[in-house]
């Protein structure tokens, strides 16, 4: 049995080194709408902390990606030598409104997630499409080949935001109350997705997606409410799932699930250049530390899981193939070109790109 623990190197397929990136999200945290001096906390003339910035961040712990966020304070603080504070909160703010908020100047930063807002734009949700990205080096190549450039100007554009870094949560791994390990084994299971995407194929092969808040799958779990749930490896373990759903499975279905940190362009503009080239030197660090570092952590709860005593099960590449196969595959495809449309952009056309960068 083999777990998709594929290690990285700091090289793309070409053997070219890859570049550095900026860092990642912390906690959920907003703030109301006040005036934009106070937004920014900026502190009278002669104190040393001359921004004070709320980062809202998702209620995550035990993850990789709260691990991550968590370096985000200390690590700005050091760079700019104390000039600029940051301070997460994961309650101000709702999920699926962490990155309306900064957008709006209710929060000045968040640690967000592509995949919330796929349903807007489909290439927010570009690597949860059934077999095209399966672990995070196809991840990281695609990120650093031109996926990452686009939606940077899409996070611009549509959000007013700055990316500062890019990350992503540990492998997906499937728990469930069952065994799930064929195509028909997922038939009328009740399973918590977390993306539109799995929720299409997730119908396509007869399961019943439930797109649950995270704090709420525990409790579901137990009443049997839902049957499973996919969600990252790291924060399964870390929260124990595996005692209320003890299958834990390996189907390479959305491996990879993507954050941002990112930060409301008004408020970037402000800082003095300086201070966010300093920024920004230290950001691409911490993201070349979450990309390259990635299946460190999964390795690491992989083997806690293994040492209590937890069975993981990786299913065999014909059965992964039977559940993505385009008879399945095609609904989420085509609610991607659909949307595409809608947007002005050739959906094909962007997915084919996708596939030939990563020679599929």
């Amino acid at each position: 049995m083999t777990w998709d623990t594929a290690d990285l190197t700091r090289r793309d397929r070409r053997g070219t080194p890859l570049p550095s990136a900026v860092p990642r999200a912390i906690r959920r945290m907003a703030v109301p709408a006040v005036a934009f001096s106070v937004l920014l906390g900026l502190s009278s003339p002669g104190v040393a902390q001359d921004f004070d910035l709320t980062m809202g961040v998702l209620p995550a712990p035990n993850s990789l990606y709260t691990e991550m966020m968590q370096q985000v304070p200390k690590r700005i603080a050091a760079a700019t030598g104390g000039k600029v504070q940051v301070t997460l909160n994961d309650s101000l703010v709702g999920g699926t409104q962490i990155t309306a908020a900064v957008r709006d100047g209710r929060v000045p930063m968040s640690g967000a997630l592509h995949t919330y807002l796929a349903g807007e734009d489909p290439r927010m949700g570009l690597f949860n499409l059934p077999g095209l990205v399966d672990n995070m080096a196809d991840y990281t190549y695609l990120c650093q080949s031109f996926w990452c450039g686009d939606v940077e100007r899409l996070w611009k554009e549509n959000w007013n935001a700055v990316v500062l870094a890019e990350g992503a949560w540990c492998s997906q791994a499937l728990f469930s109350k069952m065994p799930i390990r064929t195509l028909e084994d997922f038939k009328g299971k009740k399973l918590r997705v977390h993306n539109p995407q799995t929720a299409a194929l997730m119908e396509a092969i007869g399961a019943k997606p439930a797109p649950l808040p995270l704090s709420e799958v525990p409790p579901a779990l137990e009443r049997g409410v839902i049957d499973g749930v996919f969600t990252s490896v790291c924060y399964g373990n870390g929260q124990e799932y595996w005692r209320l759903a003890k299958y834990v499975q390996n189907w390479k279905i959305g491996p990879i699930t993507g954050w941002v940190i990112i930060i409301n362009k008004d408020v970037w503009d402000s800082i003095p250049e300086t201070l966010r080239t300093a920024i920004r030197k230290e950001m691409n660090a911490l993201q070349q530390e979450a990309l390259y570092d990635f299946y460190s952590h999964v390795n690491k709860a992989v083997s806690d899981m293994k040492a209590k005593g937890v069975e993981l099960w990786t299913a065999p590449q014909s059965e992964v193939d039977r559940v993505a196969a385009p008879e399945y595959a095609k609904a989420a495809y085509q609610a991607f070109y659909d949307r595409a449309a809608q947007l002005g952009f050739d959906g094909k056309a962007y997915v084919q790109h996708a596939r030939d960068v990563l020679g599929k």
